[in-house]
């Protein structure tokens, strides 16, 4: 008893807060002198899809068993740490279950990858050579993994489950996979992405260049390595199963995953990098968003003019030219004043970018295709804003109906700011 009593913390569902869950208070306090723990964690119910609370007379239980058979333990795992908000029920929905089911794909393909261009374990949990890391991609992905450390640190402090494993979600997807791996595949691939002509360099140009070349890329691989044992200790708790067998077959191991160290916050000492490659995701986006809207044709490389640029920004296209080069299919670029004819006009801070399209689309057509879209967007933006600014509707109709509208009405008010930027960038 002077163990076990009293613990720490106990978790309960709301539903028998007043039936155990005070009970266990009043009693041990009274018995025993003594709360029989410290903190309490309520959690939700799980419920249908619908929300209703699952019942056999209504045949809407869902068996785990066959989500696991489907999806995998994994994916059903995440979902509910996913989907675990304190004050909130969580709804079984199949079809986030298959999104971290996806989600475990991309882990293993980002694995595969690594792997093909001779990336391996890293050999300690905070390698020196990781923390002096002299290229901006590096330095920007281990700002990342501290950030992600932070963030996860204080969710779990808080019982934030949800918080934790969206703050590993989307530094896997969307800033490891998406961009860091995207942005180092020219390293990683050096000797055929820069190629050196043999009769424009000395021997001994030759010899230092292809040097320069090898550390650039044993750099990234040491640190591609790191971030990826990273991103497995910390999904380890929300996908057990995927990351252990990942961990292993990444190269030797002193110890299984489930008890390797947690990843050490380590502050950064130098953040003008990862304002650089931040700088150059937000004005890569821009590109890809511009030219998704104008239908321009993805393999079309297009030049680009940059006016009004600052030293600093000048700076930041010498030294990232090349990957927004291979990232926004871009053909040329040059500083000066904006072309004549149509284009399109992306402003990124201080900085104009101009992408010509004579010649590349149809403009008149373009612009009359975008015209009708964003009316058509704005007649049932407005519709929708009429029924839901009636009392008549939001009091009398059933509340997934006025979700749904509000849903539809926030949808419409997005698409039409879109289209009528694509308009506004055409000029």
């Amino acid at each position: 008893m002077e163990r076990h009593y009293p613990n720490d913390l106990l978790i309960s569902g709301f539903d028998i807060l007043f039936f155990w869950d005070a009970r266990m208070a009043m009693q041990g306090m009274e018995f025993m002198g003594d709360v029989p723990w410290r903190k309490l964690y309520l959690h939700g119910l799980v419920r249908a899809a619908d929300g209703q609370k699952m019942s056999k007379s209504k045949g809407n239980v869902v068996d785990p068993l066959g989500l696991i058979e489907k999806f995998g333990a994994d994916a059903l795992r995440f979902f509910m740490a996913a989907m675990e908000s304190q004050g909130r029920d969580v709804k079984m929905d199949e079809k986030r279950v298959e999104g971290y089911r996806n989600f475990a794909t991309k882990l293993w393909n980002a694995a595969r990858f690594l792997q093909a261009n001779g990336v391996g374990a890293s050999t300690s949990v905070a390698p020196k050579e990781v923390f002096s890391a002299t290229l901006p991609v590096n330095q920007w992905i281990v700002g990342k993994v501290m950030d992600t450390v932070a963030a996860i640190d204080s969710a779990l402090a808080d019982l934030r489950f949800d918080a934790a494993a969206n703050a590993i979600y989307h530094f896997v997807w969307d800033e490891f996979c998406d961009w860091y791996l995207e942005l180092i595949k020219a390293d990683l691939s050096s000797v055929r992405a820069e190629p050196v002509e043999a009769s424009s360099l000395s021997s001994e140009g030759n010899v230092a260049l292809r040097q320069a070349q090898g550390e650039r890329v044993e750099e990234t691989r040491t640190v591609a390595g790191w971030a990826f044992d990273q991103i497995l200790v910390m999904l380890h708790p929300f996908m057990p199963f995927i990351t252990e067998e990942l961990w292993h077959a990444m190269g030797e191991r002193d110890a299984d995953l489930i008890i390797a160290q947690w990843p050490l916050l380590v502050t950064p000492g130098d953040t003008s990098a990862q304002a650089e490659i931040d700088w150059l995701i937000r004005l890569v986006s821009a590109i890809r968003t511009a030219r998704t809207e104008l239908n321009v044709p993805p393999g079309a490389k297009l030049p680009m003019v940059v006016s009004d640029g600052s030293e600093e920004t000048h700076r930041r296209l010498d030294r990232q030219g090349a990957a927004l080069a291979r990232l926004g299919r871009i053909e040329s670029l040059t500083f000066g004043e904006a072309p004549t004819g149509g284009a399109a006009q992306i402003v990124v801070d201080e900085a104009t970018f101009i992408l010509p399209l004579e010649g590349v689309i149809d403009i008149a057509a373009e612009k009359a295709r975008l015209a009708k879209a964003l009316a058509a967007a704005q007649k049932e933006r407005d519709a929708l804003g009429g029924r839901l600014s009636n009392p008549s509707f939001v009091e009398k109709a059933k509340p997934e109906a006025v979700a749904k509208a509000r849903e539809d009405h926030a949808e419409k008010t997005a698409e039409a700011e879109r289209l009528q930027a694509a308009l506004d960038r055409l000029g």
